[in-house]
């Protein structure tokens, strides 16, 4: 290692003569680094006080820590990653100094508070160049901020901020400590150079442009009053991670790229007077090709927003946002680059990204950097520049100019025809008035324009459709129905894939067309390929929306949890439509999503309702999941089956400052927590909550008892109530108290049932249901003979009467029930049939009524049969079964349903 630190001193010392001459200045500092090494050397040098020579003291201390850094850059001692980090340290601690240095100025004896500094760029990610500007934004709280008594705040904060400054950037017969450039604020031809941080909040909510956004991703709060900072940027925080990403801010991002190439055209060229930094397959380029996918996918996973731009790398990467390779190949390129780049500064202490041009400076360069000569210096930085280029090309190349369609009527009928519109007339009158500007979303020149950048692959993903003409219309109601279309059509240019699935959506679904009409950012969440993964369980829901809910107020969780929802269930939805998993596990996966969002808005109504009334003590709310809920087998629509309970003493009093009796504690809460699950906010609906299976009906109490509702099932229930509870499940409430209300089930079930009676009170039942309800049409899969209530009859008789397999979900009690011998195998491939069908003609049909002709061929597909007709004849195969097996079970001379 001695040798290695002499080498570093030897090749400073001929090659760097900035360097040079701080060694001779501090030879203490460079012995120690040579006998102790580079931590010990940097534990040495403490920071300085703040004193009256704060000028001299922190620029003494600059050239210190900057020798040591050097040395223990060039020793291999620190990688680039140490040392960015070191130098963003002293920064902060220079600003700190400086801050501090200006309040004891202006107003002695008081601490310095209320002014902060957001750090921007390098300095933000803690990434900061060996001579490098810092770019922060100032910003001040006019109500903490001390100032003599007759200034203006915002006046004493500029004399203040503009003191730090000097101290900081005044070039003195010492140096500098850090160059400061302001000009990242809003308007800084305009504004003052430190914002009241009010306005500055509004600023970034309402009019900051698309590279601020991208700035922000790497921003922290410092220096100074970092406390302020933190809330500055906790604010801003929905401007810099928009869940609705705006692509025409991703195309003006990636545009930026293109125009510093431009503008620095003389240094795009690799060889001598290639800018490290800006130049094709440069610094830059690594860092913009972080930050877009960052800017993509960030706003809806917390895990990518940091600010290292080799962090972002890595979590892009863990979340296979980026191909590993592809990461980890930049992020070793990105420390090569930047150890150059440092090599550039040490020499005399410029800010210079570029290569020399001469050889005998470009020869020096290379030395420092341990190469023999210039030569040898392009050959290893060569295929690093290479690779970057060609990364950064890939990931801009969905941006490259597309031929935009033809103006000519004639032209534009052909370019349709070939697209599949046949014939194209329609579609030609249609692109002829979204040009003209019919459409409200469509009036303005920036609408105009991002109609056209969408039109080519929009034009072939409707071409594509099953039908062509069909889902033209519906593709024009949905952009009518839109206040602006801007920031849809650039994110269908960006996302051809999203043209094609909007398309298929609008071709088949009618219930995700509705949805997505109403919601157009929902086409947003498809770009995270997640979104085509299997459904999640209850716990990686709640996992996954903790983040973006902690904190809200209660509208706010509300309307989030709702936003939550809609997408996830639009994405379910999404995955039947591209046939990418079984519609039995998309059942089970609204059923778990339909849990998770009742455990949120319950756990978020009882907080409210506590504070006002407190609690009940040794006493909670459960809520009973019955039907489709019960058994883990919703529907895009299905309505939610819950019965309330309450654990404890039905006469307890709760304890808040305005207490209620248990009974009517309870009623109000459950009324509640219905109205958090079904009552529509700005976000839209959630689900309505059916609580008439609850004891005695819509008569009773909404809530009773676990002793009243074990009483009452014994005593007073139906048998069809107990047939209802075989598909009972508890879905909220402590795991003691869901286990309290299970046994109760389990003992209800268990309960000796003579075979006929049961049978006899389930056939009367079925016949009034089928009078009361009659089937909605040909293909009503619920009802009508042989249909699925027919089946839940006859298996829930069975069940009853022998006390076997009471499992909620119907396959899994068929699965049973076949396994003991009590129905045929038969049976669980017509429920399989029938309840795959059902879940898919939810989204493709009106109720009971078949396909559409575009849709079904999926339809078939989903439920393994090779084509529409195919799937009719099974239909109509597996009615007959259940028909027969519910005729078996059915007492004779009862009449059919």
């Amino acid at each position: 290692m001695t040798c290695q630190r002499q080498s570093a001193l030897d090749r400073m010392t001929a090659n760097a003569p900035f360097l040079a001459r701080l060694a001779e200045l501090h030879p203490g500092d460079v012995a120690r680094f040579l006998s102790d090494g580079t931590d010990a050397a940097l534990a040495a040098l403490c920071a300085p006080p703040v004193d009256d020579d704060i000028m001299a003291t922190l620029r003494h201390w600059r050239g210190r820590t900057a020798l040591l850094l050097a040395l223990g850059d060039l020793s291999g001692e620190h990688d680039v990653a140490t040392t960015t980090r070191h130098l963003s340290a002293f920064a902060d601690a220079a600003c700190d100094a400086a801050i501090a240095a200006a309040f004891a100025e202006r107003v002695p004896g008081e601490a310095p508070r209320g002014l902060s500094v957001i750090a921007l760029g390098k300095l933000g990610s803690h990434e900061l160049n060996y001579s490098s500007d810092i770019d922060p934004i100032l910003i001040f709280d006019p109500d903490t901020m001390p100032r003599r008594s007759r200034d203006d705040p915002t006046e004493a904060a500029v004399r203040i901020a503009r003191r730090m400054v000097e101290i900081l950037s005044a070039r003195t017969a010492d140096g500098h400590v850090l160059r400061v450039d302001l000009r990242l604020r809003p308007h800084p031809e305009v504004t003052p150079i430190v914002l009241p941080v009010d306005a500055a909040i509004s600023y970034y909510e309402s009019e900051a442009l698309a590279w601020e956004q991208a700035a922000f991703i790497r921003s922290r709060a410092s220096a100074g009053d970092r406390a302020l900072g933190e809330e500055f940027l906790s604010a801003i925080g929905p401007f810099i991670w928009r869940r609705s990403l705006d692509f025409r801010q991703l195309k003006e991002i990636g545009a930026m790229s293109d125009r510093i190439r431009d503008h620095f055209a003389q240094g795009q060229a690799f060889g001598r007077g290639y800018d490290l930094k800006r130049g094709r397959g440069g610094i830059r380029e690594i860092e913009f090709f972080a930050q877009v996918h960052q800017l993509i996918y960030g706003g809806r996973d917390p895990s990518l927003r940091v600010p290292a731009t080799v962090d972002a790398l890595a979590a892009l990467a863990a979340a296979g946002r980026v191909e590993p390779e592809v990461a980890a190949r930049l992020s070793g390129h990105y420390a090569t680059l930047r150890r150059v780049e440092h090599r550039l500064q040490m020499i005399e202490d410029q800010q210079t990204h570029s290569l020399p041009v001469t050889p005998a400076a470009l020869d020096g360069v290379a030395r420092l950097d341990g190469h023999a000569d210039g030569a040898a210096l392009l050959a290893a930085l060569e295929p690093v520049v290479g690779d970057v280029g060609a990364c950064y090309d890939r990931l801009v190349a969905d941006r490259a100019a597309t031929t935009g369609l033809p103006r000519d009527e004639g032209e534009l009928a052909g370019a349709l025809s070939a697209a599949g519109f046949d014939p194209p007339d329609a579609a030609v009158r249609s692109i002829a008035e979204w040009r003209g500007g019919k459409l409200r979303a469509l009036r303005s020149q920036a609408a105009l324009e991002a109609l056209e950048t969408a039109l080519p692959e929009l034009v072939r993903a409707i071409g594509a459709a099953p039908d062509p003409q069909a889902t033209l219309i519906r593709f024009d109601k949905l952009v009518a129905g839109l206040p602006s279309a801007v920031g849809f059509f650039h994110l269908l240019a960006a996302q051809p894939q999203l043209a094609r699935i909007a398309t298929r959506i609008l071709a088949l679904a009618p219930t995700l067309a509705d949805a997505l009409g109403a919601r157009v950012e929902l086409i947003e969440g498809l770009i995270d390929q997640r979104a085509f993964e299997p459904p999640a369980t209850k716990g990686a829901l709640l996992a996954e929306w903790a983040p973006g809910l902690a904190g809200l107020d209660y509208e706010r969780l509300l309307d989030r949890v709702r936003d939550r929802v809609g997408e996830r269930r639009f994405a379910y939805g999404v995955q039947l439509i591209a046939a990418a998993t079984d519609p039995l596990v998309v059942a089970c996966g609204y059923s778990e999503l339909a849990e998770a969002a009742l455990g949120v808005l319950a756990d978020a109504t009882i907080a409210e309702f506590v504070a006002a009334h407190g609690v009940v003590p040794g006493s909670e709310l459960v809520v009973l999941a019955l039907g489709r809920f019960g058994g883990r087998a919703l529907t895009h629509a299905s309505d939610l089956d819950v019965i309330y309970l309450f654990t404890g003493d039905h006469l307890a009093e709760s304890d808040g400052p305005r207490p209620l009796g248990a009974t009517t504690y309870y009623n109000r809460l459950a009324q509640r927590v219905t109205a958090a699950m079904s009552v529509p906010t700005a976000a839209g609906k959630l689900y309505d909550v059916d609580t008439r299976l609850r004891p005695q009906g819509a008569q009773g109490p909404l809530v009773v008892t676990l002793d009243s509702f074990e009483r009452y099932q014994r005593e007073e229930a139906w048998t069809w109530e107990h047939m209802a509870l075989l598909r009972a499940r508890p879905v909220y409430g402590s795991d003691p108290a869901r286990d309290a209300v299970q046994r109760i089930v389990d003992a209800l079930l268990a309960v000796p049932r003579e075979r006929a009676a049961v049978a006899s009170d389930a056939a009367d039942m079925r016949s009034k249901i089928a009078a009361h309800k009659p089937p909605a049409g040909p293909l009503d899969i619920k009802g009508g003979p042989g249909g699925l209530v027919d089946l839940e009859f006859a298996m829930q008789v069975t069940q009853l009467s022998t006390a076997r397999c009471h499992d909620p979900n119907i396959g899994a009690a068929l699965a049973c029930l076949k396994v003991d011998g009590l129905v045929a195998a038969e049976m669980c491939d017509a429920y399989g049939l029938l309840a795959r069908m059902l879940v898919m003609l939810r989204l493709t049909a009106l109720d009971g009524e078949p396909a559409t002709a575009a849709a079904r061929q999926l339809v078939a597909s989903a439920c393994g049969e090779p084509g529409w007709p195919q799937l009719l004849a099974a239909h109509d195969a597996a009615r007959q079964e259940i028909a027969t097996w519910w005729a078996s079970i059915r007492p004779a001379g009862q009449e059919k349903p």
